[in-house]
């Protein structure tokens, strides 16, 4: 991958910061920065073309959304299945995150995901769901007891 242009390293920390909730966002985005509006969405595409960023998108406070069901689930799951199960499992709606992770003598879990549901119940619903579906059987759901503290990463571009 080619590195980031400095007018590409200030589009994506503007994007990181958060997109203005105005009417046409990529043109305030493009005053605060000295750009044009088409040049910072040019800018956008050529970075979602290469894959530096997936999407745009809202990030929901599930907490504040009346998702009382929140876990982190720690999966184990043959080396020779990751890919398969990790995509899998990352096109479930209730999923947000999917991690593959090193294992410990007394941790087996290679496979992380962050799950989400209105409930608890639903929750282990759905995992157990997923879990028969998938054919896993050796599972932990690590559920949120309190989130402390949300924040975006801050990247040194």
């Amino acid at each position: 991958m080619s590195k980031l242009t400095d007018q590409e390293k200030k589009v994506l920390q503007a994007l990181i910061e958060g997109i203005p909730l105005v009417s046409r966002p990529y043109a305030e985005i493009g005053q605060r920065l000295g750009l044009a509006e088409e040049e910072v969405i040019r800018i956008i595409q050529g970075l979602l073309e290469r894959r530096v960023i997936r999407r745009l998108g809202a990030t929901l406070r599930h907490n504040l959304a009346g998702y009382e069901g929140n876990a982190m689930v720690a999966w184990q799951v043959p080396e020779e299945r990751v890919e398969e199960v990790g995509r899998g499992l990352a096109e479930k709606p209730f999923v947000s995150h999917c991690y593959v992770r090193e294992c410990f003598p007394d941790w087996p879990y290679n496979l992380y995901t962050m799950c989400h549901a209105k409930s608890m119940e639903e929750l282990k619903r759905l995992i157990e769901e997923t879990a028969k579906e998938l054919g896993l059987t050796e599972y932990q759901i690590l559920a949120t007891k309190q989130e402390i503290r949300r924040k975006h990463a801050r990247y040194h571009l």
